[in-house]
């Protein structure tokens, strides 16, 4: 389970992170990564996005959970300033807790600025 530190819950900071973040997006996964300034004593914060398109009401929540487990796993590897908004694809209520966490890591590594790059 995600510790509810780490749990984005304002609207204001899901639609800052996905307007003004970098996406990264995999087959079950979109995932939205912004790093800010205020707020890094908090440590980062993650949000999920997982709709109607999904499935019923019992799979978004088996995929919410599941999002939660990977999320947690990648925590120490997020720096405390940064902000991830994870949306669920509707393919990902078939997928394993192993390949939503490859495609997660993945993401972010992708959406991590390169080094020596101006942005």
């Amino acid at each position: 389970m995600l510790p509810a530190r780490y749990r984005m819950t304002r609207s204001s900071d899901f639609g800052a992170t996905v307007s003004r973040g970098v996406r990264a997006v995999q087959p079950d996964l979109v995932v939205h990564t912004l790093r800010t300034d205020s707020g890094a004593e908090d440590g980062p914060k993650i949000g999920l996005v997982v709709s109607k398109s999904v499935g019923t009401a019992v799979q978004r929540h088996r995929v919410a959970r599941r999002l939660r487990h990977v999320a947690r796993a990648v925590l120490d590897e997020l720096d405390p300033a940064d902000r991830v908004v994870i949306r669920a694809m509707p393919s990902s209520r078939h997928a394993i807790s192993a390949r939503l966490e490859q495609e997660l890591r993945s993401a972010l590594k992708r959406s991590r600025p390169k080094s020596g790059a101006v942005r």
